[in-house]
């Protein structure tokens, strides 16, 4: 059951109990029947579940060091969570965190919810609103010490949309494939304006995930000015 994620969360220096085992095979087996009827995943072979889904999702806690923080300290915000990535399984090996998921979609966000109640997730929230709107709200600007996005987009749009909700010392991470540097680049200037820091290119080196991923993590140095993020679509349409 599970021996990939098993294998890959050893080589990361974390264990995972038989109860959180059993949750896994339960969310795999729920996106599995949902998306009989609701396209969630363009993935929907088990084992590419468990690997490109479910392990994936879980690279980041070799970053979590840079944080100096426990899971008991943790609050993580999940931007674009879509079905749950990475999220839920960064909330299931973080028991003691608090996860928030952003999904602007209503048939993912209905199936985070389902997800939430199913797994009984304590400290956990579905919001459904797009970033550029949630990142002007008071409780949730500069809230949190872990943002993550799984999303397809540009480093220097993701930056205008992540980092306004990174705290002062906390860590955006975007999940990336290939040679980031040009892009790291690119983005030099949309980081600054937006208060980011040091910026680092981390290789995911497990033999379950052998294409070229890596994690784009950027540290949260200064306020995000105000004016951003931008309009709904403008930091996709015209990105800094």
């Amino acid at each position: 059951m599970l021996e990939q994620l098993v294998d890959g969360l050893r080589s990361l220096g974390y264990d995972i109990t038989s109860s959180q085992l059993q949750m896994f095979e339960l969310y795999r087996s729920e996106l599995l029947r949902w998306n009989e009827y609701s396209n969630l995943t363009a993935i929907t072979d088990p084992d590419q579940i468990e690997t490109r889904h479910f392990l994936d999702s879980i690279t980041p806690l070799q970053l979590l060091d840079a944080l100096n923080s426990s899971d008991y300290r943790l609050t993580i915000l999940d931007v674009g969570s879509g079905a749950g990535f990475p999220g839920i399984p960064l909330k299931l090996i973080l028991p003691h965190s608090r996860l928030v998921m952003l999904e602007a979609t209503g048939k993912k966000v209905a199936f985070l919810v389902h997800l939430v109640d199913l797994l009984h997730l304590d400290d956990t929230e579905v919001v459904q609103e797009r970033a550029e709107v949630l990142a002007h709200s008071a409780s949730h600007r500069e809230h949190y010490s872990l943002v993550v996005a799984r999303a397809v987009a540009p480093l220097r749009t993701l930056a205008e949309i992540c980092l306004p909700f990174t705290s002062l010392g906390g860590l955006f991470v975007a999940f990336k494939k290939g040679d980031m540097t040009q892009e790291l680049f690119e983005a030099r200037n949309a980081v600054s304006r937006l208060g980011g820091g040091e910026s680092r290119i981390t290789e995911v080196r497990l033999p379950q995930l052998p294409d070229q991923r890596c994690l784009v993590s950027i540290t949260k140095a200064y306020p995000s000015p105000n004016r951003y993020p931008r309009r709904i679509g403008i930091p996709f349409k015209r990105p800094l």
